[in-house]
């Protein structure tokens, strides 16, 4: 695979970023961006918001099209990597060095996966080079009044606890949501949010990347969550809120391949959030601060208060196979199903947890193998949105006992577990009542936080 790499870097020398231009109607706001592959191919991906009743600040402010241009330096990851140029060309706009070097450690990490299953191997300073063409600007930030909290939501489970955790303040809130997923709209339905406070946005991808995808060009996973990051803070200027509150856990720092900084949930990592937080301090406006409500937290306690909350059970979803059908549906097959699955087996198995996925995938027989990368005994754990080894073992482990304890039979992925590997110490409840300060939630939310898991955990 590297092969093909070296092939494509050496065909196409270049990446251009050329432009984006914003433009407003009655029912929209679109983001259009150009870019190019000299001699292979340009792309002119859209982002679409829909503006409902909401009231959005002017986009001709120079300030919005600043951050509207930093958005385009990530969407444009998502076209480059079909043949990775080695020089990518900023015409549109100005980076200094801080910001260049930002963004290659961005692509470098956050393309990790992407690396890895193309086996690429190559240091994050070459990767490419990176050139600005565009002129220095002095973009004057304005300074208001702002309250409430953008909510991104993407109809799994750990979105939906930071909508409850949050409910007492939903009047002064909106809810994000990317792309038309029901399951998402009915979540932030479910939680009380009517349709002026849902904010809907459509990320249009160019077709020419569709097709050379098609024709065998490199293809993998991008950092999704950096491009919401700045997404999410564009539409938090735009509607003066103060905050943003993604859904991401303390999970999310654990590398996919051990001895490696090969994290598929890169862009959701305290690191990554960090990174952000810094850029913003020196680029952008303090006024609006991007934080991650579920940061102090692992799986096991989402899971934990998710349980509690039977109204989203059978609304919920995760799966991202299933995502690409209508309606969505847990296609019961990937690594993401069993991991919802486990985790939430030690607050729902069985019947509850078969009512919502349709069968006991407990019992699938041909999932094995991914079940023990799951549990941390494969290879490589699998490039999902997953729990750490600890945090499933703790939860396959705690379904064990409670079905032992009744004296009813264990299911086929189970009775493999006991029969092969020592289950986990439950002595430790560390992972239940664990509150990790390393952290950026406002004093505000952490209490919120804070004492709901006490409640939880009593």
């Amino acid at each position: 695979m590297e092969d093909k790499f070296l092939k494509f870097r050496s065909m196409y020398k270049k990446f251009i970023y050329h432009s984006f231009e914003i433009s407003e109607n009655e029912e929209n706001i679109e983001i259009k961006y150009e870019f190019e592959i000299p001699g292979l191919s340009k792309f002119e991906p859209k982002i679409i918001i829909k503006k409902k009743n909401i009231k959005f600040e002017s986009v001709d402010d120079d300030y919005i099209k600043y951050i509207a241009f930093n958005l385009g330096m990530v969407e444009l990851v998502s076209y480059w990597k079909c043949a990775c140029p080695e020089n990518v060309i900023v015409k549109c706009g100005y980076l200094d060095d801080y910001q260049i070097n930002w963004f290659k450690k961005l692509y470098y990490y956050g393309l990790g996966e992407y690396r890895y299953i193309n086996n690429i191997n190559i240091s994050q300073e070459k990767l490419m080079n990176i050139t600005v063409e565009g002129n220095k600007s002095n973009v004057k930030i304005k300074h208001i009044d702002r309250a409430g909290t953008i909510i991104p939501v993407g109809g799994g489970k750990d979105s939906t606890v930071t909508l409850e955790l949050l409910k007492e303040h939903k009047d002064d809130n909106y809810c994000l949501i990317i792309g038309s997923k029901e399951p998402s709209m009915k979540c932030a339905e479910v939680a009380g949010y009517e349709n002026s406070k849902i904010i809907e946005v459509s990320r249009i991808i160019d077709e020419n990347i569709k097709k050379l995808n098609a024709e065998g060009y490199l293809n993998g996973h991008t950092p999704f969550s950096a491009m919401l990051a700045f997404l999410s803070y564009l539409i938090a200027t735009l509607t003066g809120k103060k905050y943003i509150a993604l859904s991401n856990e303390s999970s999310a720092n654990e590398s996919n391949v051990e001895g490696e900084n090969i994290n598929h949930q890169y862009s959701k990592s305290y690191e990554f959030e960090k990174d952000f937080s810094e850029y913003v301090k020196r680029y952008f406006s303090e006024d609006v601060t991007y934080f991650s409500m579920l940061r102090p937290i692992n799986e096991l306690q989402i899971a934990m208060l998710f349980s509690q909350n039977e109204k989203y059970h059978k609304i919920f979803r995760s799966c991202n196979v299933g995502s690409k059908q209508v309606p969505w549906k847990w296609c019961c097959n990937c690594p993401k199903c069993l991991f919802v699955y486990s985790i939430l087996s030690p607050f729902l198995y069985k019947e509850k947890l078969i009512n919502i996925f349709g069968e006991d995938m407990f019992e699938k027989r041909e999932l094995i193998n991914t079940f023990i990368e799951l549990c941390g005994y494969g290879e490589i754990k699998p490039f999902e949105c997953v729990g750490t080894y600890e945090e499933i073992n703790f939860a396959i482990t705690k379904t064990i006992l409670n079905l032992e304890k009744e004296n009813k039979q264990l299911p086929y992925m189970l009775k493999y577990y006991k029969e092969n590997y020592k289950l986990a110490d439950l002595n430790n409840d560390k992972l239940i009542k664990q509150y990790n300060e390393e952290n950026s939630l406002p004093q505000e939310f952490a209490e919120i936080l804070k004492n709901k898991i006490k409640e939880a955990a009593c």
